[in-house]
């Protein structure tokens, strides 16, 4: 989220030009109309026009077995996914702000994952963890995106790529 200037109505949030109602509903849909992001506890900390950042706290529910405290690789990928696909919402909300928020928020019931890739690259071993998304590409049918999984020093444990279908 380098160079991006901050709202006043949400501090943690970049002005992306986002309405109060826009942001408070995108985070509602995400943090808890999607069941599984719910019951994973991702809390959206950033939203940007093309890049967004969530957070996941360790809890137990979480790690793949009570004998490891790491969290299971399932767990990264479905954080990537949602956090991709948050990054997309928050680009078609900033690329129709000639509509309503209510109508941009209409938008992403049509929002679905066609291609993920993730690289594991070391143990998700952390406090909590903060997952980052970029929108590479927003075309008219589909979208494409880059995200992060870190730890809470900043060390990279999982990238991913992914492809959403957005018409």
């Amino acid at each position: 989220m380098h160079g991006m200037t901050q709202s006043h109505a949400h501090p943690a949030f970049p002005a992306a030009g986002f309405e109060e109602e826009f942001i408070t509903g995108l985070k509602a849909i995400f943090e808890e109309n999607i069941v599984f992001n719910q019951l994973l506890g991702l809390k959206v900390t950033a939203l940007g026009a093309d890049r967004v950042s969530a957070r996941i706290d360790m809890r137990p529910a979480l790690v793949g077995h009570p004998a490891y405290n790491r969290l299971h690789g399932g767990v990264i990928s479905a954080g990537l996914d949602a956090v991709g696909g948050l990054a997309v919402m928050a680009a078609i909300g900033a690329r129709h702000m000639g509509e309503t928020p209510a109508q941009r928020l209409q938008r992403f019931h049509k929002l679905g994952t066609i291609d993920l890739r993730v690289d594991y690259l070391r143990p998700g071993i952390s406090s909590h963890f903060e997952l980052r998304a970029q929108v590479l590409r927003l075309g008219s049918r589909v979208a494409s995106t880059r995200m992060e999984f870190l730890g809470a020093d900043g060390t990279l444990f999982s990238t991913g790529a992914a492809a959403y279908i957005v018409s």
